[in-house]
C-alpha cells in the first residue's frame, strides 16, 4: 500500500497519507465539542486569518433538503461562465476533501493539512488570550479552512451551503450577494424550533440588507415567515412557482430536459443528467441564484453556458442509478419528506415495476422518524433489507426490523451494507429495482467500496475516537 496520497492536481504527496490522516483525526476529535450555535468563534478565527471571507462574493444556500444539489448546480453554472468558483458543502460521502472544491476539483490533501495547521494555530492563540471562550467545533474549523482556501486560490465566487439552520450557522459570515432557501421541514427541532415558522425564521437568518433572495416552494406558514423576514431587511425575493417557473419537462432514461423562466430571461431545453422529479426545481433555484448573482456583480448570464454547466453537473447519492438490469439506485433520503420524494420519483421512473420484484436496503442514524420514512417507502417494494450504519449513532438493524413489521412482507437482516446489497439484488426481479436509501454514511460506505477514494481514511462519522483502517473496509 502506498504511503502517498494524491494532491488535487494528481501529484502524490510523499509521506502524505500519515500527515493527512493525523490532521483529520485531530480535526474529527473536535466533534466531541458537539454543536455550539453562534458566530463568535468563527468570527475570531476568520479575523485571525485576515478575513478571507471578505475577498470574494458568495451565494449562500440553506434549506431542509435540496441545498447540496442547488449548491452543486449553482457552482457548475458559475464555473461554466469562466468564474473560478469555490463550493463548500457537507457532509461528504467518500472523502473529506469533497466538502471543499474549486471548479469541481476537491481541495488537495496537502492543502487540507496546511489548512488544519493554520486554523489550529489561530484557535490556540485565540483560546490562550481569552478571545474565544471555547475551542472551535469540527464544522467551525472546516468552514474556516474552506473560506481561507478560497481566498488563497483567489476565487471569483463562492457557493456555500449552510451546515444547519442559518442565523447562527458558522457560514453566516459571508459577503453573500444572494441567499437561497430551498425547502422548510420540521428538522433539528431541538435547535431550530418546534414549528415550521420558527425553523423558517432561523433559515431566513442568512438574509442581510443589500442581498437578493431565491426561495423554493415552501409551506404557507414557512413562506409567510421568510417573506416577512426578507421584507423587514429589504431583500427582494424570487419564489419558485411564481417568479421562477419550470415547465415542458421531459424524462428519459439518462436524465431530464425542461424549460426554466425567471424575470427577464427564459432558458429553453435545459438538460440535467440527474434523476428525480424534484431536481428540475432545484435547477431552477440554481439558475435564479446565478442570474441574481450575475446582476449583483455586474455580469451577464449566457443561456448556452447555463445549459453547458447543468449538462455536466454530478451529485452522487441523489437518486443515482449505479447499475442496470436490474436497476440499482442510491439515495441519501433520511427524512419522511425526502423518502416520499424519492418514492414518487421512482414511481415515475419505473411505473410498471412490480413491488414484489423490488427491494429496499435501509440504514439510518438515531433521531430520524424511521416509521414515517418506511411508510413512504413501503409502496415501492415487498422486500426490506435492514443493515447497520457504521456510526456510533446508528439505529441497530433489529430495531429497524421491528419498525418494518406490517409494512414489508419480507424483512431480512444483513451484517453490513455490502452483503445487504447482495441479498437485495438476489431478491430483485429483472424488471424491478433495488434502492439503497438512508444515511449519508451508508451511501458513503458503498461509494468508498467502489474505489472512489482508495487512500482516504474511513472517517465518515466524525464522532468516534477510534482510528479506522484506510480504504473503508474495516472498522
Amino acid at each position: 500500500m502506498t504511503d502517498r496520497i494524491p494532491e488535487a492536481d494528481g501529484r502524490p504527496v510523499p509521506g502524505g497519507r500519515d500527515r493527512y490522516r493525523a490532521a483529520l483525526n485531530g480535526l474529527y476529535r473536535r466533534r466531541r465539542f458537539g454543536l455550539r450555535p453562534g458566530l463568535e468563534r468563527i468570527r475570531g478565527l476568520l479575523e485571525a486569518l485576515g478575513h478571507p471571507e471578505r475577498t470574494y462574493p458568495a451565494v449562500h444556500i440553506t434549506g431542509s433538503k435540496g441545498k447540496g444539489s442547488v449548491a452543486a448546480m449553482t457552482a457548475a453554472i458559475l464555473s461554466a461562465h469562466g468564474l473560478r468558483t469555490g463550493r463548500f458543502t457537507s457532509p461528504h460521502l467518500a472523502s473529506y476533501r469533497e466538502r471543499i472544491q474549486i471548479d469541481g476539483r476537491s481541495i488537495g490533501a496537502r492543502e487540507v493539512v496546511a489548512g488544519v495547521e493554520r486554523v489550529d494555530a489561530a484557535a490556540q492563540r485565540l483560546e490562550a488570550t481569552g478571545t474565544i471562550d471555547h475551542a472551535p467545533t469540527f464544522f467551525e474549523v472546516t468552514t474556516a479552512i474552506a473560506l481561507d482556501w478560497f481566498a488563497r486560490r483567489r476565487v471569483d465566487a463562492a457557493v456555500v451551503e449552510v451546515g444547519m439552520g442559518g442565523r447562527l450557522d458558522s457560514t453566516n459570515v459571508l459577503d453573500a450577494r444572494v441567499g437561497v432557501v430551498t425547502t422548510i421541514e420540521l428538522e433539528h427541532t431541538e435547535l431550530l424550533g418546534s414549528t415550521r415558522s420558527a425553523i423558517a425564521r432561523e433559515k431566513s437568518g442568512i438574509f442581510h440588507p443589500g442581498m437578493t433572495g431565491v426561495v423554493g416552494e415552501l409551506p404557507p406558514d414557512a413562506l409567510a415567515t421568510v417573506e416577512a423576514e426578507a421584507g423587514r431587511l429589504g431583500v427582494p425575493l424570487w419564489r419558485l412557482g411564481t417568479e421562477v417557473r419550470v415547465d415542458e419537462r421531459r424524462l428519459d432514461a439518462e436524465g431530464q430536459t425542461f424549460r426554466v423562466r425567471v424575470p427577464g430571461a427564459t432558458f429553453d431545453a435545459v438538460r440535467l443528467p440527474l434523476l428525480g422529479r424534484f431536481q428540475p426545481g432545484n435547477a431552477a433555484l440554481a439558475i435564479g441564484a446565478a442570474v441574481r448573482f450575475a446582476a449583483a456583480t455586474g455580469r451577464s448570464i449566457d443561456p448556452d453556458r447555463v445549459r453547458a454547466g447543468l449538462a455536466d453537473v454530478r451529485w452522487r447519492g441523489r437518486l443515482e442509478r449505479v447499475a442496470r438490469r436490474p436497476e440499482l439506485y442510491y439515495d441519501v433520503a433520511h427524512t419522511p419528506e425526502s423518502a416520499r420524494a424519492v418514492a414518487q420519483s421512482l414511481a415515475e421512473i419505473a411505473p410498471l415495476a412490480d413491488p414484489s420484484e423490488c427491494a429496499i436496503v435501509f440504514g439510518v442514524l438515531r433521531g430520524k422518524d424511521v416509521e414515517r420514512i418506511l411508510d413512504a417507502l413501503a409502496p415501492l417494494a415487498r422486500t426490506l433489507v435492514v443493515v447497520p450504519v457504521r456510526s456510533e449513532r446508528a439505529v441497530p438493524p433489529a430495531e429497524l426490523r421491528v419498525a418494518g413489521v406490517g409494512r414489508f412482507p419480507r424483512i431480512v437482516l444483513a451484517p453490513d451494507v455490502e452483503q445487504g446489497v447482495r441479498v437485495a439484488r438476489a431478491a430483485t426481479g429483472p424488471d424491478g429495482f433495488t434502492l439503497v436509501v438512508g444515511s449519508d454514511y451508508l451511501i458513503g460506505e458503498l461509494v468508498r467500496r467502489e474505489g472512489a477514494a482508495p487512500d482516504e481514511p474511513d472517517l465518515s462519522d466524525p464522532g468516534t475516537e477510534s482510528v479506522p483502517a484506510v480504504g473503508g473496509r474495516q472498522s
